[in-house]
This record gives structure tokens, C-alpha cells and sequence, in this order.
């Protein structure tokens, strides 16, 4: 008994995850080649096709794993882990990495070999992290890591995608209607059709009909991938002449396998317990594998298990999004399918996963704990806040603006806008290693909710040493000895060290009248 691989729910599931993989390559596709000048022989000969692979690879071992945990637990209902490119790390990866180069030396072949090296070091690094990950998992309380999560989805599955919806609302409305009475009330749509199919199908036809989208073939070819020893090579000669490459390519690999061990604790909230050091191996030998092909970006477990369980969805749907994103990177259909279906289409879905993770935050958690998942939440809702700002100045200068101060630390900017009720100051100082961030507040509220002060001043300290080295609350990793957000943290430590060593029955007795007074106003 167990092992199924489709259900009803694969439809669904399908489409969501393909959608949200698709609008990742088509926006690096986009950015390499218009922004970076890279050649079509680089974007889709090289870098699409090697990403294709990495996914192929994880997706099949994750639906193989799938199919494992049924057979082992005698179940029919195990979902496969999502998997595909992080949106986060490859913004990162994009601008932080591959675009310095570029802009350095006006050079993209360079600028693609020094990506592909850091993907091939930063896979090792996920790899790495399989080391600690079930440590962490074992000590971090769920409010940390699901709360974090949470934040994620709020800020950029959600809020980012609702608003695309709106820019287009003609054929995101429909969508989206769809999605909510096909997958949020579990009504059954005319003909049985899965409504994640039928929300990009209403939301394409209204496009074309519009004229907002047209039928293009001209990116169809086969592209198929090659190891690229002599790049990989070249690039990382390149990556170690530029040290300060290595200081954001750490951090952020840090946070892509911290990432995958949030994420494998949210599936195992909803059901399906997976072997997180296994998920972080897998995670670093795909990048590794897509690197060597010719990818830039790392790939990782996605965020959204729960939204694919309540599909009903077991493993078909990752090994037919893997097959189905490989044969499009490898023959131009990535490009094709950019162009017939719009953005807004596909948005709902994204949507829709970012409601059900932010609701299973608070659910499978201990109740008691819903104002540490908050917590948690909100290091992600700076971090939107600042990645706006600086796209907003990025597209002033685009335009020509000569006014545009050269950084959100401009010190008159800082000034102006904090004039206006906006302190970026703060904002940035929080969004620095959002998720590290949200995880640990979350795991120390969480402690301190059950008055565990010690266990809390354990985290605080933890991230007083994450601050000092700069993988919190910094732009890039560089030593901050003098740092004052880490000296606060020292002294949140102490506070919460000194009153659990001052008697933990003490500190109970003085909660105690609070909660037997019946009085809901205490």
C-alpha cells in the first residue's frame, strides 16, 4: 500500500508550481540578456538549458522521495516537496554577483562564467549545511521557522503578485475568481476542470483577445547542455580575484539552506516528514549539477507544501513540472510559453500558496505562539519595503533623473524621507538577512512565551555573532565589532539571562493571576 503518484489534485499542483518557476526564468532570461547584454547562445544555449537539468534532477528525486514516504508509512496522500529556482537568492545572484562584474568590465561572457562559478561554491555551501540543518531544526521552536516563512509569503508571493493582478485586472480578476472558488471554497469548476488549468487558459484568451500577448516561435530550437568545464574555470579564477563576491555569496547560501530547513519543517506540519539533511544535500548536488551545465542560479526546496497538500497533489505533479520546464529550457518553449501567457494569468496561483503558508504559520502552531510567528513576519515586510525604495531610485536614474542620490544610505535621503515618516535607516538595518532574522526573533519569542529565558537569551546571542560578522543586518558579510544592533542584542541576552537565573517560579507566579482572573480586559 502507498507509493501513488497522481491524484486528481496533480492539475492543480502542477500548474502552480510550473507557473512560479517559469516567471523565475523568464525574469532572469530577461534581465541577462537585455540588462547584461549576455548573447542568446549564453541565456538559452547555456544558462536555461543548465537550469532544466537542475530541476529535472531535484524534481524526480523529491517525487522519488515521495513515493519512499508513502510506501514506508503505507500512506496515499504524501506530497512531494516543491523545488526550483529561490526567487530571493536569485535576485541576489543577479545583482549581486553577476551584475558587478558586468557592470566592472562590460564584459557577459565574464560576468555569466563568475555566475556559474559562485552557483557551483554556493551549492556546496547548501550541501554543507546539511551538517547542522537537523540540529537547527531540533532546537528552533516551529514559531521561528514557519513564522519566517510566513513573512516570505506575505511580502513577495503574495503582496508582489496581488498587485500584478491589479496592474492588469481585466485578466487578473477572472483569474482569480477562479482560483479562490475552485481552490479556497473546493467548488467543483464546469467539467471538473482544475482550476489552476483553467485560471491561465480564461486569463491567456482574455490577453490575446486584448492584444496584451501574441504567438511568437522565434525562440523555438533545440539547446541541448553541456558541461562547461572550461567557464566554470575561468570563472572561478575570476570569483576569487573579487573577494567581496564571496562576502554576499556566503550569507546568502547560509540563508537558501536555512530556507530549505523551514521548508521541510512547514511539510512536516502538514503531514509528510522528510529527512531535512537529505533535502539540503539534494538542494547543493542540483546546483551543483545545473552549474556545471551552464546555470548561474541556485535551485533549492520551494516554500509552498502545504498549499500543494490541500491540492490533494502526491508526486506526479513535481516530476511532470521538472520533465515539462527541462524539455522547454532545452528547445525554446520557456520563451514561447513567456509570451502567450501573462503574468497576471498565472498570479492568483502564486497567491492563493502564499495565503494557505501564512495560515498554516498560525495553525500548526501552539496557539500561545501566534504572536511569535507575528514577529516573525515582520523582517520581511522591511525587506520589501527597501528592495522597492531601491528599485523606485534604479528606475529614476534610468530615466535620466540627476538628482538621484547614489544609495539608500545617502545621508540626505535618509533625512528627507525620515521627514516624511519613512525610516530607512531602520528598515534596511532589519530587512539585512530577512529570514535569519525573522527566524531568530520568532524562536526567542516563542521561548520567552514559554518562559524558557535562558533558551531565549541562547538565540539572542546567536544573533549578537551573526551581527558581528555581518550575515544579519548588513549588506554584505564583512566584520562589525562596533556594531550597535549587535551590542543590543549582547544586552537582550544579559535581561533575558538575569531574570531566568532570578527564579523561573518567580516569573510564573507573576503571570499566574492574569490568566485565572476570567477577566478578558486583563
Amino acid at each position: 500500500m502507498g507509493g501513488r503518484i497522481f491524484s486528481k489534485g496533480e492539475w492543480n499542483a502542477f500548474w502552480a508550481l510550473f507557473a512560479d518557476n517559469l516567471a523565475n526564468m523568464i525574469i532572469l532570461s530577461g534581465v541577462c540578456k537585455f540588462v547584461f547584454k549576455m548573447p542568446d547562445s549564453i541565456v538559452f544555449g547555456r544558462i536555461l538549458p543548465g537550469l532544466g537539468i537542475a530541476l529535472v534532477v531535484g524534481l524526480s528525486y523529491y517525487a522519488y522521495l515521495a513515493v519512499q514516504l508513502a510506501r514506508k508509512e503505507g500512506r496515499d496522500d504524501v506530497t512531494a516537496l516543491p523545488y526550483g529556482i529561490s526567487t530571493p537568492v536569485m535576485f541576489v545572484y543577479l545583482f549581486g554577483v553577476i551584475g558587478p562584474i558586468y557592470f566592472t568590465t562590460q564584459n557577459p561572457l565574464l560576468a555569466w562564467q563568475v555566475g556559474i562559478a559562485a552557483a557551483l561554491l554556493g551549492g556546496m555551501i547548501e550541501a554543507l549545511g546539511s551538517v547542522i540543518g537537523p540540529v537547527l531544526k531540533k532546537v528552533t521552536p516551529r514559531a521561528g521557522m514557519l513564522g519566517t516563512l510566513a513573512g516570505i509569503a506575505i511580502a513577495w508571493i503574495a503582496v508582489v503578485p496581488f498587485a500584478e493582478i491589479f496592474e492588469a485586472p481585466l485578466i487578473g480578476f477572472p483569474a482569480m475568481i477562479i482560483i479562490l472558488v475552485g481552490l479556497v471554497a473546493g467548488l467543483r469548476l464546469p467539467f471538473g476542470i482544475p482550476a489552476g488549468l483553467l485560471a491561465v487558459l480564461v486569463g491567456s484568451v482574455i490577453s490575446l483577445c486584448l492584444g496584451h500577448t501574441k504567438i511568437e516561435i522565434g525562440q523555438l530550437g533545440f539547446h541541448f547542455p553541456v558541461p562547461v568545464i572550461r567557464d566554470m574555470a575561468a570563472g572561478m579564477k575570476a570569483l576569487f580575484s573579487h573577494p567581496e563576491l564571496l562576502a554576499i555569496i556566503v550569507p546568502v547560501e547560509i540563508y537558501n539552506f536555512l530556507e530549505t530547513m523551514n521548508n521541510v519543517e512547514s511539510a512536516e506540519a502538514a503531514g509528510d516528514r522528510y529527512d531535512v539533511r537529505k533535502c539540503q544535500i539534494m538542494d547543493g548536488v542540483g546546483t551543483m549539477v545545473g552549474a556545471l551545465c551552464g546555470s548561474a542560479f541556485p535551485t533549492t526546496v520551494y516554500i509552498g507544501h502545504p498549499g500543494y497538500k490541500r491540492m490533494n497533489a502526491r508526486s506526479g505533479y513535481a516530476l511532470a513540472v521538472g520533465v515539462v520546464l527541462c524539455a522547454g529550457a532545452m528547445t525554446g518553449f520557456v520563451g514561447f510559453m513567456h509570451k502567450i501567457i501573462p503574468i497576471a494569468a498565472v498570479a492568483p496561483m502564486l497567491v492563493y500558496i502564499a495565503l494557505v503558508i501564512t495560515g498554516q504559520a498560525f495553525t500548526a502552531c501552539p496557539g500561545h505562539h501566534a504572536m511569535a510567528v507575528g514577529i516573525a513576519i515582520i523582517p520581511h515586510v522591511s525587506d520589501l519595503l527597501v528592495k522597492q525604495w531601491g528599485s523606485m531610485m534604479q528606475a529614476l536614474r534610468d530615466m535620466g533623473a540627476s538628482s538621484v542620490p547614489p544609495a539608500l544610505t545617502d545621508p540626505e535621503l535618509v533625512k528627507a524621507m525620515l521627514q516624511q515618516g519613512a525610516y530607512v535607516t531602520g528598515h534596511a538595518t532589519v530587512a539585512g538577512g530577512a529570514i535569519v532574522v525573522g527566524l531568530l526573533w520568532g524562536a526567542a519569542s516563542a521561548a520567552l512565551i514559554d518562559k524558557q529565558l535562558k533558551k531565549a537569551a541562547g538565540f539572542f546571542l546567536a544573533a549578537a555573532l551573526l551581527s558581528y560578522v555581518g550575515v544579519i543586518h548588513s549588506p554584505q558579510m564583512q566584520m562589525a565589532l562596533t556594531s550597535h544592533v549587535g551590542h543590543g542584542y549582547l544586552l537582550a541576552a544579559a535581561v533575558c539571562f538575569a531574570l531566568g537565573s532570578s527564579g523561573k517560579d518567580r516569573l510564573q507566579e507573576i503571570s499566574l493571576p492574569r490568566e485565572d482572573t476570567g477577566n478578558p480586559s486583563v
